[in-house]
């Protein structure tokens, strides 16, 4: 199997810039890895708000997350700038998979690069339900190639 590398800028369809806060860094002076999965969260559901298609206090449907990864390839720490690119690799009758790379700010290569699915689900039943036609009208401008995104 060969070594993950660092996906290029091209391989993602939007982009959120996020700044680094002094919290972030842990202990080796680095943003500690588990923030990285905060970033990811932060820049698709920023996409899904803006869009319109994400309603968290009183939204019919509401998406859990149920599997999630990253590579990391270089370190960035506060109070580095950074922009999180996002795609969507696949899209199923309930869940979404979505590709997140973090670069420095301008950055051709990330610097980190992971995905996570949420099943959307009924908010009381927690049932999965499927996507709505004006949400998959949203995420279409995000579908990129799965090839482009290999599993590891």
């Amino acid at each position: 199997m060969s070594r993950p590398q660092p996906r290029s800028r091209s391989a993602y369809r939007a982009f959120l810039p996020i700044q680094t806060r002094w919290m972030d860094n842990d202990v080796y002076g680095h943003v500690n890895n588990v923030t990285y999965y905060s970033y990811f969260d932060t820049a698709v559901n920023h996409y899904l708000l803006e869009q319109g298609v994400l309603d968290f206090n009183t939204g019919a449907t509401i998406g859990l997350v149920v599997e999630t990864g990253c590579q990391y390839f270089s370190s960035v720490s506060f109070p580095d700038a950074l922009e999180a690119g996002i795609a969507v690799s696949r899209i199923g009758t309930s869940s979404v998979r979505y590709e997140v790379g973090i670069f420095l700010q301008g950055a051709e290569l990330t610097c980190a690069a992971g995905h996570f699915v949420h099943v959307y689900v009924d908010r009381a039943s927690r049932r999965p339900a499927p996507l709505a036609d004006t949400f998959r009208a949203v995420l279409a401008p995000l579908v990129c190639d799965p090839n482009a995104f290999p599993s590891g």
